[in-house]
């Protein structure tokens, strides 16, 4: 077998782009919140895939479905019913109140981009423009990334599409002063995820689905990272008693199988005629097959409680640790604020320790990891960080 370094050589000479940079370790397999090396060295995974390994590493529930699936059908086109879909857009129309309906496709970036077109259709000609925050994120295709309210992410691929204003964080007068006739969408992430783990406010929340029926506009949401259980409730917007008119879901739905959907109230989706929109892959019998057994286990053993449950014994954990002077979040979403820019350096250490966190910014490490970790999983990442940080 080869080693690590001979590994990671090879990976320096390979035709892939340099998008993510080079990487220091290659996994070759996993179980529940571990991962092992291709020297078999073992880490615990606080990072899940970013919050896609919701159900943990090689769940054997989902690689059976998987694996039954693929010998039977994979795709075929979407002119036609496969067995799956529509199972599984009732489960998620049922968690979502009900009176809905859904678009499947394969990314959380596909999933906002086609929540940004259904805006405007529903819209009609003129309304075209969509709010979001500074500090949001909601992927990496044009549309996407426009709508990211991340600045320093546009430079280098303007001028980007034009339709999307971006305001503060939890500032209501900013929200309403955004809006103008051309205004067809709020687009919130309940939970900023890539911009630092920060929910946003009840006042924000219930401003903004106010403002939508008022001005006659959508609130959308997206909940491609804190959908799904995650937060502690199915999803994340259901923390504040809001209802939204289009969300937006990926990351937990395949448990690192590529699916995402997009849900709409039926007098939202009802604005879309044959071929306003499509996706190849889009709901194929295999990546429904894995989301309705990721659903149906989800419902079974109650995952968004285990979140909730996982999150308070993780906030009194990482709470305890030296330099650590904020713990912020819901459910097992969470960041972990030290008293100075040592997230980049602590994330390394904790790597070579047997640890991965995500450094979200120069202060704050982010955890997502699977909601099945253990309360000794946890105590054995607390003790690693406290080993790292001490040091």
């Amino acid at each position: 077998m080869a080693t690590q370094p001979q590994i990671l050589d090879a990976l320096l000479d390979d035709p892939t782009m340099p998008n993510y940079g080079a990487p220091s370790i290659m996994f070759v397999r996993g179980k529940g919140t571990e991962l092992w090396d291709t020297n078999e060295k073992r880490y615990l995974d606080f990072v899940g895939g970013l919050a896609v390994q919701a159900l943990g590493h090689a769940n054997p529930e989902v690689a059976q479905a998987m694996a039954e699936q693929a010998v039977k059908l994979v795709q075929v086109s979407n002119l036609w019913a496969t067995e799956h879909a529509a199972p599984v857009a009732r489960e998620i129309d049922r968690h979502l109140g009900g009176g809905g309906q859904v678009f499947f496709c394969n990314s959380g970036a596909e999933a906002n981009e086609f929540a940004f077109k259904l805006a405007r259709k529903w819209a009609g000609y003129g309304r075209y423009g969509v709010i979001t925050t500074f500090g949001s994120f909601h992927g990496r295709t044009l549309a996407a990334l426009a709508a990211c309210g991340q600045p320093n992410k546009h430079e280098p691929f303007a001028p980007m599409p034009e339709g999307f204003r971006h305001v503060a964080r939890d500032d209501v007068a900013a929200l309403e002063s955004a809006i103008d006739p051309t205004t067809a969408a709020i687009h919130l992430e309940p939970v900023q995820g890539e911009g630092g783990v920060w929910p946003a406010s009840q006042e924000f929340m219930t401003a903004a689905r106010n403002l939508a029926d008022e001005r006659q506009m959508l609130m959308m949401v997206d909940e491609v990272q804190s959908g799904l259980c995650r937060t502690g409730k199915w999803f994340a917007h259901q923390h504040y008693d809001v209802q939204p008119d289009v969300v937006c879901l990926a990351k937990a739905l395949g448990n690192g199988f590529p699916i995402a959907a997009v849900w709409a109230k039926r007098s939202v989706a009802e604005s879309l005629d044959p071929g306003d929109h499509g996706s190849t892959y889009g709901g194929n019998p295999l990546a429904t097959a894995v989301a309705r057994k990721v659903l149906e286990i989800m419902d079974r053993d109650n995952m968004a409680d285990r979140a909730a449950a996982l999150g308070v014994t993780m906030t009194a954990a990482f709470s305890e640790l030296p330099r650590v002077v904020d713990i912020r979040g819901m459910g097992a979403m969470l960041a972990v604020e030290f008293d100075g820019e040592i997230a980049k350096d602590v994330a390394s250490r904790a790597a070579d320790a047997g640890l991965l966190v995500n450094p979200i910014t120069p202060t704050a490490l982010r955890l997502t990891p699977p909601l099945t970790t253990s309360d000794a999983e946890v105590e054995e990442a607390v003790a690693i960080l406290r080993g790292v940080l001490s040091s």
